[in-house]
């Protein structure tokens, strides 16, 4: 139910000069009791009583922010912070309320003070244009009145993900929850429009000083003070955006930013979270609780985790890639205790307090959320190693091992809930080629099903080799090999016939005069197996999963209606060399000898006498070069030739130049190939999805990538 704190506005135009000086005196206003449920503007110092000013909202004045606070030993100010990770299904509200219900009473038996939930818990996320529908976000709203229904006797704040319609926009906020009621709402400010995100599509954004209400509920820039302390909620991109809201709300006395999130996994992205939130929550002076959403949702994967960082100082690293909550101590007077030093922040504190209004403050009255006893309960926080000095005793993974933990993890899941989100599936199928990439898609589906079905993984697998008179008894053998490593189920149905069958079929097509190119010939076979895949997905209820990566179909070493179909790309944006790399990685962690067999041959399709991908192409190491500098970082040919040529001392200059020129003329000539390949998992911000990722026209002239003597003369 809405909370029955009332939002009391006048409206008229803000002027946030002083008033006269005889209404400037420093004076510390008591707290009515009737105040308790009333907004209010709170001044954020902690050194200084607030000020009286013009706002343009008619509010009333709040106790010094340390007031009233129930405090425990002395000084210390502990409470207990949870993040959860739910993996979400984009509209299954009443499953997805069900998941975040249970772990919100898991919480509370750990003593949870404040809980976290993911950016969208109750929508899912990403939503795209099904924020149009007025029925998707209206029907959000009777499932967020029973969360809150459920969590009423738990003595914690809870932070939920929720879509909301106000004056006939759509709103990404973050929803306050506590005794039974929804006490507030707080949109989103920053809307990520760029690579992955389209969110500024169809949401709003949220404005600094908006106030209103939805359904009785506040709705805006927002802060809540309850017995434990002050907290601000925001959500994702408010935490990445270095003009985003935490600076005002943070001097409005915010002492805890909880920011809720659907942060996609990509490569290198924990490192550059830990470091963002521990810069944020340093230069704002404040602790941040950051609970990311976990799981796939189409080609997005979210790996989860969360972290807590006081004032600069980790203070909780969640696991990543599993649904659950993990939770940490903190003490909150510390943060209150650093704002009182002579710092910086102070001094900047001082002169917002001087020029812009505060925050409002929602008072959340001790009949709604009392925390003192389970409060009462908690430990302060002390080193595991028991030395505040020394670092932690626990050795981390080296980065190797890490990154490619890490992509397995990512793409693992991204199989898995692609499989179990759609219920038109029942068994997952892979095309075994004999190559690296088939193989690796294998392994991956297997460390999926492996997790499911530890004791039969092979029981949610399929694996079919479809050999023709170019594949050798060695290609063959690995196949056989490796699905005998696994336990997994291989069909081997030979396609000579049928390619005879098609090889005359397309002669008839063509005519006596025009004879079938070789290339016709290789694509034939692709062909027959694709069609082969596609036949048996319709009749088993199959995930027909398709094998490609990124360097071949980024040049167009690929074949529509062949190796480039499929329901789900796996590896369609890992470059080459991480296939090649994450195989000699999972050859040393399993010892499978169909590993060892694929990785002693030379990479290539055999769909010809002696075909090897290098040989037909470039070295790989060239082509991913080509393939970052190129389309990732924007540069000419001529720019991209330069930085190989150095990079590359074992080759030629001029056979640099050459591969660059090879590669430029084939990627620009093969967008129009990839723009069909099927739905693929995202592991990079660098990938090939025209509505995620490069937005390239299929239709282009190359002129404009070609050598120019005016660029090719400047300094």
């Amino acid at each position: 139910m809405p909370c029955p704190v009332v939002l009391r506005t006048t409206i008229r135009p803000a002027n946030h000069g002083y008033r006269p000086a005889a209404d400037r005196a420093r004076r510390a206003v008591p707290l009515p009791a009737h105040a308790r449920k009333t907004m209010t503007r709170t001044r954020s110092s902690i050194a200084r009583p607030m000020r009286a000013r013009r706002t343009g909202i008619a509010y009333t004045f709040a106790a010094h922010p340390t007031a009233g606070l129930q405090w425990k030993r002395g000084t210390m100010r502990l409470m207990r912070i949870g993040l959860a990770s739910v993996d979400t299904t984009v509209g299954a509200f009443a499953a997805n309320v069900d998941r975040a219900i249970r772990l919100a009473g898991e919480m509370a038996a750990d003593d949870v003070t404040v809980g976290l939930f993911p950016e969208q818990l109750i929508g899912g996320y990403p939503v795209e244009d099904l924020i149009q529908w007025r029925g998707f976000v209206e029907r959000q709203w009777p499932e967020l009145e029973r969360f809150a229904a459920a969590a009423a006797a738990w003595p914690t704040l809870f932070v939920v993900g929720v879509s909301v319609a106000h004056q006939a926009l759509r709103y990404n906020c973050a929803a306050a929850v506590a005794g039974g009621r929804i006490l507030a709402l707080v949109p989103k400010e920053k809307l990520p429009t760029y690579n992955i995100f389209y969110e500024g599509r169809t949401f709003s954004r949220g404005a600094p000083y908006q106030m209103a209400d939805v359904r009785g509920v506040p709705f805006g820039d927002l802060l809540l003070r309850c017995d434990f302390g002050t907290v601000a909620l925001e959500v994702c991109e408010d935490l990445w955006s270095a003009d985003g809201p935490i600076r005002r709300r943070a001097y409005s006395g915010a002492e805890l930013v909880c920011n809720i999130s659907a942060s996609p996994f990509r490569l290198g992205i924990v490192q550059t979270r830990r470091e963002l939130i521990a810069t944020r929550a340093a230069d704002h002076g404040c602790a941040i609780a950051y609970a990311n959403l976990v799981g796939a949702n189409d080609g997005l994967i979210f790996d989860g985790g969360g972290l807590v960082n006081q004032n600069g100082r980790q203070m909780l690293d969640a696991p990543r890639f599993r649904e659950g909550f993990a939770s940490a101590t903190i003490d909150l007077d510390r943060t209150a205790r650093l704002r009182i030093e002579n710092s910086t922040w102070r001094a900047d504190q001082e002169a917002f307090a001087a020029e812009q209004p505060p925050v409002a403050t929602i008072e959340v009255p001790p009949d709604v959320l009392t925390t003192a006893e389970t409060r009462r309960r908690l430990v302060y926080p002390t080193p595991a190693n028991r030395s505040f000095f020394l670092p932690p005793d626990v050795v981390p993974p080296s980065p190797r091992v890490a990154f490619f933990e890490d992509i397995l993890d990512a793409l693992a899941l991204g199989v898995g809930d692609y499989f179990e989100k759609n219920p038109q599936f029942k068994v997952i199928g892979v095309a075994l080629s004999g190559g690296r990439d088939s193989l690796l898609t294998l392994l991956v589906a297997h460390r999926y099903a492996s997790r499911v079905c530890p004791d039969d993984p092979g029981s949610l697998l399929r694996a079919f080799t479809m050999p023709s008179r170019h594949t050798s008894d060695a290609t063959l053998a690995a196949a056989k090999q490796i699905c005998a490593d696994l336990g997994v189920p291989l069909a081997i149905v030979p396609i000579d016939e049928a390619y005879e069958r098609e090889l005359v079929a397309t002669e008839a097509m063509l005519g006596p005069e025009q004879p079938v190119t070789e290339l016709t010939k290789q694509n034939i076979q692709a062909r027959i197996r694709g069609e082969r895949m596609w036949n048996w997905s319709n009749s088993s209820a199959g995930l027909f999963l398709q094998t490609g990566n990124m360097s071949e179909k980024a040049v167009g070493y690929t074949t529509i209606g062949g190796d480039l179909m499929g329901a789900l790309g796996v590896l369609a944006n890992v470059p080459k060399t991480v296939v090649m790399a994450l195989l000699d990685y999972l050859l040393e962690q399993t010892g499978h000898d169909g590993i060892r067999q694929v990785l002693a041959r030379p990479a290539g399709p055999e769909l010809a006498p002696n075909q090897i991908g290098e040989e037909e192409l470039m070295p790989f190491p060239i082509l991913d070069a080509c393939f970052y500098l190129f389309a990732g970082e924007k540069m000419l040919p001529e720019d991209v030739a330069a930085a190989l040529i150095p990079m590359f001392p074992e080759f030629p200059p001029a056979r640099i130049e050459a591969d660059v020129a090879n590669f430029t003329r084939r990627f620009l000539g093969s967008i129009y190939k990839w723009v069909q390949s099927p739905i693929s998992l995202h592991i990079g911000n660098l990938d090939l999805d025209r509505e995620r990722a490069l937005q390239l026209p299929v239709v282009q002239s190359q002129a404009w990538a070609a050598p120019h003597p005016d660029l090719n003369a400047r300094d």
